[in-house]
């Protein structure tokens, strides 16, 4: 794991390669649907119901622990430990994915191992640094956040098709489209981390870097 860039509690470096693969990046949209089917599995609780409406089967899992981990905050002052990984471990899946899908890395996504997507998420002291009646308004208070990433994501997709192209002429991702968009998942990672993640009380910057 690298050392951390900034000093905002939450940090993401994707390392861009020398060369990417062309044949991988033509059918990138297709290669990468068995891996995200896996996360749709863990982020989604899905079931079914028998025609009596009765029985229920489970089909997945119930994604980032958010709401428990709102109020052990807010009435225990804690954040279980085990809690914190399964959250940090499963936003690390979902961005190798999403790093592999863009076109930023050509490794096929690991369910365990970091590869070449590093997260920085420390493990917060609940009772010392973070505010037991914060997790009830950070999603608010991140409105404008969600608004300004709402068109930054619409300028990544752009971005992921010339690179395509880029890829597929040259056979190279182009490095300053390659810092823009790991810049928005950085961003995302921060404003997720405050609001949902519930890592820290720090408001997250208006910022790629």
């Amino acid at each position: 794991m690298p050392e951390k860039r900034g000093d905002y509690p939450a940090d993401l470096r994707i390392d861009c390669p020398e060369q990417s693969d062309k044949l991988t990046t033509l059918f990138r949209i297709l290669t990468v649907l068995p891996i995200f089917l896996i996360l749709i599995l863990l982020v989604n609780t899905g079931y079914q119901e028998t025609t009596e409406g009765k029985q229920v089967q489970f089909l997945g899992t119930i994604g980032i622990v958010f709401l428990p981990t709102v109020l052990m905050i807010l009435f225990r002052r804690k954040y279980p430990r085990w809690w914190f990984d399964w959250n940090l471990n499963l936003t690390k899946f979902a961005t190798r994915i999403c790093s592999y899908l863009l076109l930023l890395r050509d490794e096929y996504p690991s369910t365990d191992e970091d590869q070449a997507v590093f997260i920085d998420l420390p493990y917060p002291d609940a009772a010392n640094d973070l505010n037991q009646w914060m997790p009830l308004i950070k999603w608010f208070l991140a409105i404008p956040h969600y608004i300004v990433l709402a068109f930054l994501w619409v300028a990544v997709l752009f971005c992921a098709i010339l690179a395509w192209f880029a890829i597929l002429f040259t056979g190279r991702f182009p490095r300053e489209i390659h810092e823009f968009v790991v810049g928005v998942m950085r961003w995302s990672l921060r404003v997720d981390a405050y609001a949902y993640l519930l890592t820290t009380d720090r408001y997250p910057p208006f910022a790629l870097q």
